[in-house]
């Protein structure tokens, strides 16, 4: 029977499942439409096309939706085929652009299951190592123990070729070997040659070519029939045991869940009850497998949850306690003003004093950025709530129940933190420890020089590499470029790539300072800049250098790296004239020293408390707002 559709360029657009079953009368039956038994072949094919473009429209487009074909006959052997469509490589009509991928993954959805058998169909015309076919199949099955080689089209190769050496299965050698085929031409086919009369000339061919005659029992349609169902018959003999304890095990595990439901009552609250308390317990896991960074589900894509939370102890919270740090000549300025004050109108000088009151002002501004760190950290936990509570989606007032409630605990152990840190700062306010084993002490701060004090880290030390775009060149010379960033305690080197072979620029970090840029408008970078405090060009004619990153937590990251590196981000220059004014008065050879000395004891024990706070702040949010 002659029932399928034939044609140029793509006809087969929609797998097509046909199952084959021995039956006295004939006839063929859609799933598609059930009720209607086709007795005309013709009326067949004319379904396949009307439903092939039902779903895919008429011009050449694609679906993996199956057309499901049921053909019962006394001449067929039991036998259930899925005929599949070519490789295409180069869209045509309605195809996508991507047209050959979308058919590969629809064939390989379908030969990559272990029980199915691959007929690999290649012309005997064309290259069998460029065979599309036999390649597909070799990727799902590489030792080639459920393919089938067929090989069309004998009787148009070239004369004086021939494809004996294939299928005597020398060439490229399968377990199951290689059937030659002869199928009517396009003129045999309009001019209606009957099938049986094809199937007459195939096995003539077969008997009298002199290369296949030696094996035309071997060779032809009614050969592949039998091949494929006894082949098919074996396979599904090989693969009945493994199908059935799978079968079994599913039938348990089906027939305990029915024993559970034998009692059933939908409207018992129990079940109710359970179900609730098995997602407010996924909930919970879920969130503590963010913040500790044991999920199963990893997000590859950004920082999450605990990651974040991290980042915001380690780089953002040091980095704002760095940007609050003293400017130099206010600080001089206001330990003069106290020691002139302390004087008073007596002229004696206690140290002590002087050195507390600056002391103290200098905590109270700790507070800021401590409570702005806690806020930074509620942020980040209230983020990871919605994130968890996205799979209670299909229950929209179970989902805001949870965020309210969860969010509503946040908050009250918010007010505790921070006033639990806050007492820590007044707890450092309320005793200055003079005695601290860190703390330079009144003779050595007599002694001690200001430079020496900025400790730098080891000259070589690599303290970050990594990916930067310099964002300020101009499009005359070649605008903005990535290039790869090494960054070291002395200075900040970058190169063409990864490789480190050709550098393209180093710029020492002496007199450098970071500060903030403005996102461009039509920009996704974030924006930061490094310059030069003497005014002097930091790289070829710019007078600073704008360096992106794809996110802000790049930024911060980076900044916390130039900090180690003794970079320190500009201050606001906010003082006015009267201010300037008032600090170029000269100071008498003895109060510069007492200046000098104070200056030296306030840099020492600010030190000692900006250490003791960087470590307790994460462990004060930790205990009352996170462990919590």
């Amino acid at each position: 029977r002659d029932f399928l559709p034939r044609g140029s360029g793509i006809v087969t657009r929609r797998p097509l499942i046909l199952q084959l079953i021995f039956s006295k009368t004939e006839y063929a039956e859609f799933l598609h439409c059930k009720s209607k038994k086709f007795t005309d072949f013709d009326e067949v094919r004319q379904e396949i096309e009307a439903e092939t473009d039902r779903v895919t429209g008429t011009n050449k487009g694609i679906s993996p939706v199956p057309i499901n074909l049921r053909v019962y006959s006394p001449h067929v052997l039991n036998l259930t085929l899925i005929d599949l469509p070519g490789i295409t490589k180069v869209p045509v009509g309605d195809q996508p652009q991507d047209i050959e991928y979308q058919i590969r993954d629809m064939i390989l959805q379908f030969i990559s299951r272990e029980s199915s058998l691959i007929l690999a169909v290649t012309p005997a015309n064309m290259d069998l190592a460029n065979s599309d076919a036999l390649k597909m199949a070799k990727e799902v099955d590489p030792q080639g123990l459920r393919t089938i080689g067929v090989i069309t089209k004998l009787d148009l190769m070239d004369e004086g070729t021939d494809a004996r050496d294939v299928l005597e299965n020398k060439l490229l050698p399968l377990r199951r070997g290689y059937v030659g085929v002869v199928n009517r031409s396009q003129k045999d086919i309009d001019g209606k040659k009957d099938i049986r009369a094809a199937l007459a000339a195939e096995r003539k061919f077969f008997l009298s070519h002199p290369a296949y005659r030696h094996m035309a029992d071997r060779m032809g349609t009614p050969h592949l029939q039998k091949v494929l169902n006894q082949q098919l018959t074996n396979h599904i003999r090989e693969s009945l045991p493994s199908l059935r304890s799978k079968l079994q095990s599913q039938l348990l595990s089906l027939e305990k869940e029915v024993e559970e439901y034998k009692n059933f009552r939908p409207d018992d609250p129990t079940r109710k009850t359970k179900a609730l308390l098995q997602m407010v317990q996924q909930f919970g896991v879920d969130f503590e497998k963010r913040i500790e960074g044991s999920g199963d589900q990893v997000d590859t894509l950004e920082l999450s949850g605990g990651a974040r939370i991290n980042r915001i102890f380690h780089e953002r919270f040091p980095f704002e306690l760095v940007k609050m740090e003293f400017d130099e000549k206010d600080l001089r300025r206001e330990i003069s003003y106290a020691i002139k004050n302390i004087h008073g109108v007596t002229g004696l000088f206690t140290p002590d004093l002087a050195f507390e009151a600056i002391v103290k002002k200098q905590v109270v501004q700790l507070k800021e950025p401590c409570l702005k760190c806690v806020d930074l950290v509620i942020q980040e936990l209230i983020h990871t709530v919605r994130q968890c509570t996205a799979k209670l989606g299909s229950y929209p007032r179970l989902r805001e129940e949870t965020e309210r409630i969860v969010t509503t605990h946040i908050r009250e152990r918010e007010g505790r933190t921070k006033d639990q840190i806050l007492l820590l700062i007044d707890i450092e306010l309320s005793y200055i420890n003079t005695n601290h084993e860190d703390f330079i002490g009144f003779a050595n701060a007599q002694q001690r020089n200001t430079q020496t004090n900025k400790k730098r880290a080891i000259p070589n030390q690599v303290i970050r590499r990594g990916w930067l775009t310099i964002n300020n060149i101009s499009i005359m010379k070649g605008g903005s470029k990535e290039y790869w960033f090494v960054l070291t305690a002395e200075s900040l080197s970058w190169y063409k790539d990864e490789e480190e072979k050709e550098k393209k620029y180093m710029l020492p970090l002496d007199n450098l300072k970071i500060r903030d840029v403005e996102k461009g408008f039509m920009s996704n970078k974030h924006v930061f800049a490094i310059f030069n405090t003497e005014q002097r060009n930091v790289y070829k004619d710019l007078r600073q250098i704008e360096l992106a990153c794809d996110s802000q937590e790049d930024v911060d990251s980076w900044k916390a790296s130039f900090l180690r590196a003794g970079v320190y981000p500009e201050k606001d220059q906010t003082e006015n004239e009267d201010g300037a004014q008032e600090n170029t008065f000269s100071m008498d050879p003895q109060l510069e020293r007492q200046v000098e000395t104070i200056r030296n004891l306030v840099d020492s024990y600010v030190g000692i408390i900006n250490k003791s706070i960087r470590d307790l702040m994460p462990k004060t949010i930790m205990h009352l707002m996170i462990n919590n």
